[in-house]
């Protein structure tokens, strides 16, 4: 029966109709909507922080940095796996330490690798790296520890209006330092320290993690875990929903103060979702949706009827 209907002719009444024309005012209208929104909603296309930008912005941080990392001091230097072997610095869960688990696996010596290569690779290498190799790792510990402590003291942190003391070669490498991130330069050096063409931002971004210009423009733009939680969007915009149960966790004591935060929301998560996983095998969990008749309620029409 139903052959035979799709068979006969129509003898309905019949009209033009336009498939260019609709295809093309869909396209415009939806086109000029989503240009619309996304112009009203979308989050700001902030441009990108380079070491450029921060030393151009604030020298004087950029320089305290630069002195953390020769001292071996920075965030970066005490980090840990997998990219130094600091004791006592991953994090466990109980006893096991989970964090050096895979080792050293992008081993980064942050004096070396922030400081004296960069500036060996300039054409002409400054004096001051060869008189930092002659010095032994307790003058360099000294030394930065010295020129960090008269850092502190200047007016507005200023390496220009450091007073006199025994800092070594460290205000020199810090100064030529900053003027190789000024022009741009030590950007392209870290960056294509592997390989030329490589798009590895591993070390440009630590070195710009172990600052206090980066973390402040992360803050500024409600960025941090106390405000919208771990997310891609800038400015006062929630980001991935997805991640809510993420930033709660991290917000509960006393995995909030804990050192081994990371490790315990993970660890936490990785239990959640298992769970999650195996609902239909759990006996009690299973039954749940038979005891707690929700879907009744949204589907209502059709039991009604059933």
């Amino acid at each position: 029966m139903r052959n035979d209907i799709a068979g006969r002719p129509w003898r309905g009444r019949a009209r033009e109709y336009d498939l260019f024309k609709e295809l093309t005012v869909g396209v415009m209208v939806v086109g000029l909507l989503v240009l619309g929104l996304s112009a009203v909603f979308s989050s700001p296309d902030d441009p990108s922080v380079t070491l450029k930008s921060w030393a151009t912005a604030a020298p004087a941080d950029f320089v305290a940095t630069a002195t953390a990392e020769l001292g071996g001091t920075s965030k970066t230097a005490g980090y840990g796996p997998p990219y130094n072997a600091t004791p006592d610095a991953s994090q466990k869960l109980g006893p096991i330490d989970l964090q050096s688990f895979s080792g050293v696996r992008i081993p980064i010596d942050t004096a070396n690798d922030f400081v004296i290569s960069p500036l060996q690779s300039l054409p002409s290498s400054p004096s001051a790296v060869s008189d930092w190799k002659a010095g032994t790792d307790k003058q360099h510990v000294d030394w930065a520890a010295a020129y960090t402590d008269a850092l502190s003291k200047a007016p507005d942190n200023d390496p220009a209006k450091v007073g006199p003391g025994d800092y070594g070669p460290v205000p020199a490498l810090t100064g030529t330092l900053l003027g190789m991130a000024q022009q741009g330069a030590l950007d392209g050096v870290l960056q294509a320290k592997d390989s030329f063409y490589s798009t590895d931002y591993t070390r440009s971004t630590l070195f710009l993690g172990d600052g206090t210009y980066f973390p402040g423009l992360a803050d500024t733009a409600h960025l941090t875990g106390d405000q919208w939680g771990m997310m891609n969007e800038t400015g006062n915009y929630p980001g991935q929903s997805w991640l809510w149960l993420f930033s709660f966790v991290y917000q509960v004591q006393p995995i909030k103060s804990s050192p081994n935060a990371d490790i315990l929301v993970v660890s936490i998560m990785a239990v959640l979702t298992l769970l999650l996983t195996l609902v239909p095998f759990i006996p009690g969990l299973r039954s749940l949706p038979r005891r707690i008749p929700i879907h009744r309620l949204i589907w209502k029409d059709y039991y009604r009827r059933r």
